[in-house]
């Protein structure tokens, strides 16, 4: 048994968190302009190239957005931390910072199937080390104490597993077919419906 500490506990982690999703998602707009003293025909051919970026911006805010819903959802029910936790945390909040990277990859270089690669790469691996914290945290009782979760701990399991593999899967059919690939990412709208309904259910009954 690890021995949990207090030292750096669970409101300076989420509070370390929640400033490094902000910037991350802050940073994910850096890449969305349009050049100053256009004409008429370059303004417009400026607002489709900025498209790509949009799109991309959208995609990545949704990611973290959800990523950090479910980080403070796990931390809900946190007392005390130990160096598991602690370093599954550090490791996530590294893995949300690089993310504006691969973003401006696939807006900027959409059309090259490294890019979809390492934007996979990169979403899958911050999903698989949620859903490791949430494990830890989880087979750990005395981290919490009787404290109940706020989410069904099995249909997290489930949204997050669904999201690693979605995006595992990806790299390999990037690989074969290319860009076209990223359409797979729609089979997570489903789901997460689906889940989203299941949990409202369970809530309500």
């Amino acid at each position: 048994m690890r021995k949990p500490t207090t030292e750096g506990g669970p409101e300076r982690l989420v509070a370390l968190s929640d400033g490094v999703f902000a910037i991350a998602v802050t940073l994910l707009v850096l890449d969305i302009d349009v050049p100053p003293g256009l004409n008429d025909a370059g303004f417009h051919e400026a607002l489709r190239d900025a498209l790509p970026n949009l799109g991309a911006y959208a995609l990545s805010f949704a990611v973290l957005a959800g990523f950090w819903r479910d980080h403070r959802a796990i931390f809900h029910r946190v007392r005390l931390v130990d160096a598991d936790v602690i370093g599954l945390t550090v490791l996530g909040l590294g893995l949300a910072a690089l993310l504006p990277f691969p973003t401006a990859l696939v807006s900027e270089y959409g059309d090259q199937r490294v890019s979809v690669v390492v934007y996979s790469a990169a979403v899958a691996s911050l999903g698989a080390v949620h859903l490791a914290l949430a494990a830890v945290v989880a087979r750990r009782p005395w981290l919490h104490g009787d404290t109940e979760p706020l989410r069904n701990e099995n249909l997290y399991a489930v949204d997050a597993g669904a999201t690693v593999v979605v995006f595992v899967v990806t790299i390999p059919l990037a690989l074969l077919v290319g860009p076209p690939a990223m359409w797979w990412w729609l089979v997570l709208v489903p789901v997460k419906v689906w889940l989203g309904r299941k949990e409202d259910a369970e809530a309500t009954g």
